[in-house]
């Protein structure tokens, strides 16, 4: 019985001893992750609640990035016609701190759908908003989310921040910049790879994700493909359609 004493006692110590190891892991391995988990773990100052910023900036610079993403949840939460999400948003102003957080070369990136890290070259509305529409159309599809092809969930995100870059100005009908052919990314690993090697896949998917809504009644017709996945209902024709053709040729969303 001694014996047995001697070890239950030690289980809570093997325990915490784990559970060390483990979050060791997750902050080596997933930087990241675990600075979305504990921004101030990573030296970042809370501001204002869900914004962290690089500490040491005046209280003009501080003015300036929470605009922005004032700006940005605008943006998101006119084309959804509210929020459902609102992640953690993650600021660096330097290259270095956004390394230290386990950014890469990306302007912005978006984080187990409930945080957005940007970097020093992403405080900018149209990067901001693009990274929290992922986030936003994620958290209402929850878990049909894996269901909808990247390039569409590429492609929105590009319609909703109205990125320039790759679409033109809203209003003039058709704003492709580079024409949609063909099949585009199903997939993330697709995407990557694709976007890798292809400079204008975020074009060619804004194209066809904007085809899409003008063909479908806009902004309606992804609540109305958001409702009908969260229902159990398969990826509609008309969305399936897109994905195989352009999506002139596609029926109505339903």
């Amino acid at each position: 019985m001694s014996r047995r004493r001697r070890t239950w006692r030690w289980l809570p110590a093997i325990a915490a001893g784990l559970v060390v190891v483990v979050v060791a892991g997750v902050a080596v391995a997933f930087p990241s992750v675990a600075a979305t988990i504990c921004p101030g773990c990573y030296g970042l100052k809370q501001v204002r609640p869900g914004l962290y910023l690089e500490p040491g900036l005046p209280p003009t610079r501080e003015r300036q990035v929470a605009e922005v993403i004032d700006a940005a949840n605008r943006r998101v939460a006119d084309f959804y016609g509210g929020r459902r999400s609102s992640p953690d948003i993650l600021t660096c102003v330097t290259a270095t701190c956004y390394r230290k957080i386990g950014g890469g070369g990306e302007r912005g990136i978006a984080v187990l759908n409930r945080a957005v890290m940007l970097s020093p070259n992403g405080i900018d509305r149209v990067i901001a908003s693009h990274e929290m529409a992922h986030v936003e159309l994620h958290a209402r599809l929850g878990s049909d989310a894996g269901l909808i092809p990247q390039w569409f969930d590429e492609g929105l995100a590009v319609v909703v921040s109205d990125d320039p870059r790759y679409l033109k100005p809203e209003g003039i009908g058709d704003r492709c910049r580079v024409a949609a052919q063909g099949a585009l990314p199903q997939t993330l690993d697709d995407w990557l790879r694709t976007a890798k090697a292809d400079q204008d896949t975020y074009a060619k998917a804004a194209c066809r994700a904007s085809q899409w809504l003008q063909a479908n009644g806009g902004s309606k017709a992804v609540l109305e493909l958001i409702e009908h996945m969260t229902a159990g209902g398969d990826l509609p024709a008309s969305l399936a359609a897109a994905t195989r053709e352009t999506p002139s040729t596609a029926a109505p969303a339903g």
